[in-house]
């Protein structure tokens, strides 16, 4: 199996597993860390196959907005319960989008540290 194949794999298993224990995080217990754990590993292994030089800004670009809107769920998530019904939604969704941040900061943690290499060791012309 090549390496595009087992990142492309590690990617879709990572957001199956972030969203499918974002709706489950009740049932997790103390599994959660492991998921975690499992995230965190399927995000590194994206980071180091799947993303290529070309893809580094906007993946990055797509991480921070990831990002942003994570805090801005939970922001949403944590609000009064007079939303009823909504806060509850709001509440999954921040598991998820959370659980998918867990999964994607290593990948862009990867990403970022790859560009800043990249950078680094390209002589300047004056």
């Amino acid at each position: 199996m090549s390496y595009e194949k087992i990142g492309g794999w590690a990617f879709i298993l990572g957001v199956v597993i972030a969203v499918i224990a974002g709706l489950a995080f009740e049932s997790l217990g103390p599994y959660g860390p492991y998921v975690s754990l499992i995230l965190v590993i399927l995000g590194l292994v994206v980071g180091f196959i799947n993303i290529g030089d070309k893809e580094v800004n906007d993946f990055l670009i797509a991480a921070i907005a990831l990002l942003g809107t994570s805090y801005a769920f939970s922001a949403v998530a944590l609000a009064p319960t007079t939303l009823g019904i909504l806060a509850q939604i709001f509440q999954y969704l921040h598991l998820m989008v959370g659980n998918v941040s867990v999964f994607v900061a290593p990948a862009a943690l990867v990403v970022a540290l790859k560009a800043v290499y990249n950078l680094a060791s390209k002589p300047t012309t004056a």
